[in-house]
Formats: structure tokens, C-alpha cells, sequence
């Protein structure tokens, strides 16, 4: 059974961790105690020192229940608690502990109960502003689904008359729109005023602004050649992601160049007020807000829960400690207490639930219960089959392959390994990546580390380590397969054309399955997967979230990969396999510069996130992080150019480079994404809080990432090497190396952002709106 503040470790919410009850401060204060009462009972054993009587036990049962009950037979209290806050308003509770009788005297329960007092008052604090968050949160959304709710009636309202009446006259005739009501009550009143005539774009727009919908340049308008106004109401999307930005500078442009010259009369003018995208991207985000608001209620329940049976186990064990029931008086208390007693929250959730199911889901409650309460995904004993049979036929394959190409001498026949090679290693290479991922799933899981609530992970979809394994294992048997089918095809005199466009198909079936639109082999996690690295590569115009960043850090582990599908490309578009010219890529100034660019992105896409996030949130340590990633660019640039044109300046110039792009990067490893090197932590040179128990294993590893972060030291020692077998073979190794690091940190990575939240990400995010209020624009 898991202990339970092992289960508590692993169910806090980083961002609330300190909100939460200090159950292992408390357990140390009973552990106090313990060892002051074991240690008066051994005084009177010394004061017996002719024995103690046989009626002893006796007496010490009566002197138990004289103590817990009066004269009268009725039970004492043992402990009195109060609240300054009789009147149960909203004033801050303030609970205080009086200790009536037995442990007055003692110091170390006067400090415990006073910590609990402080535990109490915090955590009920606590609760409150967040409940009050949630409940104004509610309120606006509200208003905003009624705003939604208008402006898709208008707009239904002038399609029905587009189609009886091609004049626009009727436009915005309202009648027919009165028996549906609607708190945005003065904007439907102020529409019906006039039902024999269309309202003027004026009264629209101060219709809506009074509502509290946000006109856009609605004080600036200007007006056409005859005189009417021409204006455009915009719903406010946030550039957040790629298509957000993407669908923001169309609609811009299209409202600018095309749509506001050609219709310039004013019932033209109304009619580009409501847009019919505009309206649907409006409801998706209040869609994604009432999900947020619901997900952030239910971490509260979660929260009132936790600590409801923290308060509970720790008052037992002081029971236990003190041979007393003073946990029944103080639960009393905990239990009558706001966070535990107040409705708000789930009243709020049931409104949600129905709000949702009613609007977003056509009154369909299984249907919304997916959106708002998604199920975990079940563990399957074939997933663990099917790795463990595909582990077992790549291990074949490699064999019969590894006896096939040494028996048939292959590696030494000519183009073999400008075919072979850089396919071949970028699906090693990328199979390595995923199976040091569901390592760290594994690592994760067993260490109680919440990777899908850090990564916001749907718990329907999210990869388990079987997978991550089942994945990589599959992939790597249809290589090896591949490869094999390729040896012997080619040994056994089929026509070098044919054969040598295996790779390339290989390659081009892979992106396809990447792509592949069927719910087939984890649909939702390699459409998760494209988003994710079209986010990267977009990352100055998408707001930055932990597995984004996370993701880019990947990519900068996985150069020489870029550098093999590089290659591959190339052998593909340049017909190498049909004209065995494989010194064509090399030789390219243009395949040349791609290397440039291919070397630079990654770090490039890093830099950029780190910019975007200091623009959204002004850290400047952000900005330092980007220092990190321009200097590891201007590195790989100078090792680059060392290995086209080996001089001494250039030697130089990668020595300085490289050096001091490592310090930074061990500096930022170390301090920053770990949290160690702190000379006045309690665990010497680490960080205070660890979740391994076996610190050593905290040094060993501070020493391997040191190690392998000077692998660029083989670029300019440039080990002589026999044959161009070799010096590939040890690319490759160098390569496998960094991904092995870029594993072994994400895991050091990712119990610091547990432990600590270090990367400020928050647990229940704010989702924009598109309306936003006229009051809040002053």
C-alpha cells in the first residue's frame, strides 16, 4: 500500500505546492513528540527503580478515563479551537487551538497544534481566493456565451433574409428572435425599438458596445467617398498558435484590400460586423474556457480533498503518539472549516456541466462529459505483447543482417554506405530517441513524477512507456527488415536501380504513416506530434507552453538526424540510386548551405521561444536563456565551417566558441532546468528537495552530463581512423551519446518543474476571450 504522503507528493499541483498542508513538517512535529514523551517515560523508569507494581496497568487505565471524562461521567474536551471570524461572512478565518487540559504543559504539542492552526488558516485563505477566482471566471463566461449568443441570432437572422429578400432592408429585423431571452437583455431591447426599419451600424455598435462587446476602432471610423461609415468589427483572437496567426493576418488582409473598398454602403457595412469564421473561432474559445474553468474546478475538489485527509492522517498519528482522541475536537472543526464545507465549487461544476452539455455538445451529456472529464486510458496486456514480439524479431533480424553483410563483405563495395547509412541512422537515431523517452515514462511513473499534468497531456491519448517501447521496437524491426530484404535482393543479382530505391521508399513510407489520416498506430499522438513541431517552427507567433519547449530542447539533441534526413532528401530529388552518383550531395554549395541552416534551426526555434515568453511575461531570465541558444548557434556554425576548411584560425575560433557555449550550457543544465549547485541547500551542492533517495546518484549523474556535453571535442581532435566505416560508426556513436544525455536530463529536467514549478507555468490557465469589456480598455 502507498504511503500517503508519497501519494500526496505525486497529486500536488506544482503551482499551489505551497498552499497545500506541510503534512512533512507536521509529521516531524509528532516525530518531536514521540522522542520527548519516550524519553520522560524513561526517567520513570528510573525512578521505579524497585520495579513497578502489578496494578500498575490498572492505574494507568483509570488515570485515562478520569482524565477523558469529569465527574459528571461526561466526556472532557481536550482541546478547545475558536474562530475570530463568528460571523461566517467573508472575513478571513482565523482558528486558534487552546489546549483546555493533559497537554498544557508541554511545549512540543503547543507547537504542533499551533502549526496546524497555521496549516488550517492557510489552506482555508487559500481556497477562498481561488473559489472567488473561479466563481468571477464563471460570471464572465457567462456573459461572454450570452454575447456569442446574440451575435449568432443576428446572424442567422440576416441569412434567413438574404434568402427571402435579396434587398438589405431587413437585415437586422429582430422580430422573429423575441421569445428566445437573454441576459444581454438592453442589446435585444435596443435592436427591437425600431421593427419596422433596419437599425443604422450606429446604433448596432452602441447596441453591442453598452452589452460590453469591444469595437475595434469604433471611435476612429472613417467613411467612403459618399459619406457612410465604413467600419469592421473584430472579435478578438489572440495570437496564440500558428493558425490563430495565420487566420488573423488573412482576415486582416482580406477586410483591408478587398472586402471594406467594395462595400461602402452602410447595410454593406453592417453586414461585415458579424462574420461567420470570426463567430465560429469566438465559440471555440469559449468552448476552450469553460473546459479550462471546469478542469480548474476539479483541481480544487482535489485540492479540498487532499488536505481534508492530510488534517485527517496527521491528527490520527498524534492520537496515536499521545494516547489520546483529540483528533475527534479538532476534525469537528477541520470538517465545519470553508474548503471543506463551502458548495460554491461544485455547484459552479454542475453549471458548467450543464452549460456545456446544453451549448456546446446538443444536450448530449456523454458527449460533454469527454470535453470536461476525460477517461484514463486503460493498460493493455497486448501493447506489452506486441513489444516484447517485435523486440524479439529486431534482435533476429539484426543478426541474420549483421552474419548476411559480413559473409557478403558489402560495407567495403562502393555507395553502400552513402545508401545505407544516413537512413539507416536516422531511424537508429530516432528509435534511440523514443526508446530514452519511455524511459523516462517509466522513471516518471515509478517516481510518482505528474508528466501529463505537466505536459497537459490528454489522459485518453497519453503515451504509456509500453508504447513509447512498442513504437520504437516496431519501427526498428521494419528497418532492419528492410535492410535485410535489401542484402539479399542485392546479393542475389537484382538491378541496382531497384534495389537501392528501398531506402528511399522506407523514408517515404514512414511520412506517410506520420500523416496517415485512419486510427491506426496512435492517430492522436503523431497528429499531437505535427501540431507540436508546427508550433516550434512558428515559435515567435504561438504562446509557449511546457511540451513546446520541451519538444524544441529534443530537436537540439537531434541535429546529426536533421543532417541524415538532409541526406536522404537529397539522394531521393537527386536520382542518386539510379545514377549511383552519391558525390553529387556532398559536393553542392547549396546542400552545403542547407547544412548551415539545418545545424541553426533548432537552436534558432529555441531562441525564439524564449523570446516570445519574455515578451509575454518579461522574465528576463529568458533572455539570458536565449543568450545560451545564440551562443550554442554560433558554435555548431564554427564547427561547421572547421569541418569544410580544417585551418588553424578556424581550429581556434571552434575552440573559443564551443567553450564557451559548454560553460553556458552547464551552467544552465545545472542551476537552472535542474536546480543543483546550491552551496546552502541541506542535500550538499544539489537542490533541498529530491525524490531519489539514494543521493549519490544526484553527483553521478551531474559528472556524466559534464563528460558528455565535451563530446565536441572529438571535431577538433579529429580521431585517426582506419576507413570511412570507422569514422561513420563513430558520428553515430557521438550522436547516440547526446540523445543518451538528452534523456538521462529530461528526467532531472522534469522532477525539478514537479518539485518546484521552476518553469512559472500555470496549473489552471486563463484562456482569452474574444469580447472583451469597453471598462477594461480605459
Amino acid at each position: 500500500m502507498v504511503k500517503f504522503s508519497k501519494l500526496l507528493e505525486a497529486q500536488l499541483i506544482p503551482e499551489w505546492k505551497d498552499a497545500f498542508v506541510n503534512y512533512w513538517q507536521l509529521k516531524k512535529n509528532v516525530k518531536k513528540i514521540k522522542l520527548s514523551r519516550n524519553s520522560k517515560l524513561v526517567e520513570i523508569e528510573k525512578e521505579h527503580e524497585y520495579g513497578f507494581s502489578i496494578l500498575d496497568p490498572i492505574r494507568c487505565i483509570v488515570k485515562k478515563l478520569s482524565n477523558r471524562f469529569d465527574n459528571g461521567g461526561k466526556k472532557s474536551e481536550i482541546l478547545q479551537v475558536t474562530n475570530s471570524n463568528r460571523g461566517g461572512g467573508d472575513e478571513e478565518d482565523l482558528y486558534q487551538t487552546e489546549l483546555v487540559q493533559l497537554f498544557s504543559e508541554e511545549d512540543e504539542v503547543k507547537e504542533f497544534f499551533m502549526k496546524l492552526d497555521e496549516e488550517l488558516n492557510k489552506v482555508n485563505q487559500f481556497y477562498k481566493i481561488k473559489e472567488r477566482e473561479f466563481v468571477e471566471r464563471g460570471e464572465i463566461l457567462n456573459k461572454q456565451l450570452q454575447i456569442l449568443l446574440d451575435l449568432k441570432q443576428i446572424l442567422n437572422d440576416r441569412r434567413r433574409k438574404d434568402l427571402l429578400s435579396k434587398s438589405d432592408s431587413g437585415i437586422f429585423d429582430r422580430s422573429n428572435s423575441s421569445s428566445r431571452s437573454s441576459d444581454c437583455s438592453g442589446l435585444s431591447s435596443e435592436l427591437d425599438e425600431t421593427p419596422s426599419q433596419s437599425p443604422s451600424p450606429d446604433d448596432v455598435i452602441a447596441a453591442f458596445e453598452r452589452s460590453g462587446v469591444n469595437f475595434i476602432g469604433a471611435t476612429t471610423r472613417t467613411k467612403t467617398k459618399k459619406g457612410k461609415p465604413k467600419m469592421a468589427m473584430r472579435i478578438d483572437v489572440p495570437i496564440t498558435t500558428l493558425t490563430r496567426s495565420i487566420s488573423s493576418i488573412t482576415s486582416m488582409l482580406w477586410e483591408d484590400l478587398i472586402t471594406n473598398p467594395k462595400k461602402e454602403n452602410p447595410g454593406g457595412a453592417v453586414g461585415d460586423l458579424i462574420n461567420g469564421k470570426k463567430i465560429q473561432s469566438a465559440e471555440k474559445m469559449i468552448r476552450g474556457a469553460f473546459v479550462e474553468l471546469y478542469k480548474g474546478l476539479g483541481l480544487l475538489k482535489t485540492y479540498s480533498s487532499l488536505n481534508m485527509l492530510a488534517f485527517t492522517k496527521i491528527l490520527k498519528k498524534f492520537d496515536k503518539v499521545a494516547n489520546q482522541q483529540a483528533s475527534e475536537d479538532y476534525l469537528k472543526v477541520v470538517k465545519r472549516s470553508h474548503f471543506t464545507s463551502s458548495d460554491k465549487v461544485v455547484r459552479l461544476a454542475d453549471e458548467v456541466e450543464s452549460i456545456f452539455t446544453k451549448y456546446f455538445a446538443s444536450n448530449d451529456r456523454k458527449k460533454a462529459m469527454k470535453f470536461l472529464r476525460p477517461q484514463l486510458q486503460k493498460d493493455s496486456h497486448m501493447v506489452t505483447f506486441l513489444g516484447g514480439l517485435f523486440t524479439g524479431c529486431f534482435v533476429t533480424l539484426f543478426g541474420v543482417y549483421a552474419i548476411l553483410a559480413h559473409l557478403s563483405g558489402i560495407f567495403s563495395a562502393g555507395g553502400y554506405m552513402e545508401t545505407i547509412y544516413p537512413v539507416f541512422s536516422m531511424f537508429a537515431l530516432l528509435s534511440l530517441h523514443l526508446f530514452m523517452y519511455g524511459c523516462n515514462l517509466f522513471m516518471w511513473k515509478n517516481t510518482r513524477i505528474n508528466y501529463n499534468f505537466i505536459f497537459e497531456f490528454s489522459p485518453t491519448t497519453a503515451l504509456k512507456y509500453r508504447d513509447a517501447f512498442l513504437i520504437c521496437t516496431s519501427l526498428m524491426t521494419a528497418v532492419v527488415g528492410a535492410m535485410v530484404i535489401h542484402l539479399l535482393l542485392r546479393s542475389t543479382g537484382f538491378s541496382p536501380t531497384q534495389v537501392d530505391a528501398i531506402p528511399g521508399v522506407l523514408f517515404l513510407l514512414f511520412i506517410g504513416l506520420l500523416i496517415c489520416p485512419f486510427n491506426i498506430f496512435y492517430r492522436s499522438t503523431r497528429y499531437y506530434f505535427i501540431r507540436v513541431i508546427c508550433n516550434i517552427v512558428s515559435s515567435p507567433f504561438c504562446k509557449v507552453i511546457m511540451v513546446d519547449f520541451f519538444m524544441a530542447d529534443q530537436l537540439t539533441s537531434q541535429i546529426p538526424l536533421l543532417r541524415h534526413m538532409e541526406s536522404t532528401a537529397c539522394y531521393l530529388l537527386a536520382g542518386s540510386f539510379e545514377t549511383h552518383r552519391y558525390e553529387i550531395c556532398h559536393s553542392s554549395k547549396l546542400y552545403k548551405q542547407l547544412a548551415y541552416v539545418i545545424s541553426f534551426s533548432p537552436y534558432y526555434w529555441r531562441a525564439m521561444q524564449c523570446a516570445r515568453r519574455w515578451f509575454d511575461e518579461g522574465d528576463v531570465n529568458h533572455l539570458a536563456n536565449l543568450g545560451k541558444y545564440v551562443s550554442a548557434m554560433v558554435a555548431a556554425g564554427a564547427r561547421l565551417s572547421f569541418g569544410m576548411n580544417p585551418t588553424l584560425p578556424w581550429k581556434a575560433i571552434v575552440i573559443a566558441t564551443s567553450s564557451i557555449a559548454t560553460i553556458y550550457q552547464l551552467y544552465w543544465d545545472f542551476v537552472k532546468d535542474w536546480g543543483f549547485l546550491n552551496p546552502k541547500s541541506k542535500n550538499p551542492w544539489l537542490r533541498d528537495e529530491l525524490i531519489l533517495k539514494n543521493k549519490s546518484i544526484y553527483y553521478v549523474s551531474i559528472v556524466i552530463n559534464l563528460v558528455l556535453r565535451l563530446a565536441w571535442v572529438e571535431t577538433v581532435m579529429h580521431f585517426s581512423l582506419g576507413s570511412i566505416v570507422e569514422y561513420r560508426l563513430l558520428d553515430f556513436s557521438l550522436a547516440s551519446l547526446e540523445i543518451i544525455r538528452r534523456g538521462h536530463w529530461n528526467f532531472y529536467r522534469l522532477e525539478n518543474e514537479h518539485l518546484n514549478n521552476v518553469g512559472k507555468f500555470r496549473a489552471v490557465k486563463t484562456v482569452p476571450l474574444p469580447f472583451r469589456e469597453t471598462d477594461s480598455d480605459d
